[in-house]
């Protein structure tokens, strides 16, 4: 079976998080639905390198020190592969949030409003974990078909 190795960062300016609404790449996995910004790595790259590199690209913003919060498994995700994804935030930022990314539309999302979105069900639990400045999580998300099914979650403090 492959693996799929990604990041995901969550750019927070205080009260809201930054978010991609998916709506511009075909055959996307996640269209429709609100999610974080961030990416598959690429050959040589660490968590870090990856999570700046594709918040750079979707975003414009030079993010600095993200902090890494915690780890998910997601078992067989897409049908074909386990996807193993870092999850980032990030408060320091520096450049112009661009106006035109290429896989959707970069919102504000305010942290209380977070509930409130169309984004996979597992993710309404983890941003809920981030939101509430849990310990560094590693984590494993159940999906069959689309449908979440349940979770795993060891906290470290």
């Amino acid at each position: 079976m492959n693996n799929l190795l990604a990041t995901m960062c969550y750019i927070d300016n205080g009260d809201s998080y930054l978010m991609l609404k998916r709506n511009k790449k075909e055959n996307d996995i996640h269209e429709g639905l609100t999610i974080s910004v961030g990416g598959k790595f690429e050959i040589g790259e660490s968590p870090e390198d990856c999570v700046i590199r594709e918040v750079k690209e979707e975003t414009n913003l030079d993010i600095i020190k993200p902090k890494l919060r915690g780890i998910i498994t997601f078992p067989n995700f897409d049908g074909n592969k386990d996807w193993y994804t870092y999850v980032f935030t990030a408060k320091d930022y520096t450049g112009n949030l661009t106006k035109d990314c290429n896989e959707g539309d970069l919102v504000w999302i305010k942290k209380n409003e977070i509930q409130n979105i169309k984004t996979w069900e597992g993710d309404y639990i983890f941003l809920d974990w981030l939101v509430q400045d849990k310990p560094f999580f590693s984590a494993k998300f159940n999906y069959k078909d689309n449908k979440f099914i349940d979770y795993e979650v060891t906290f470290y403090d």
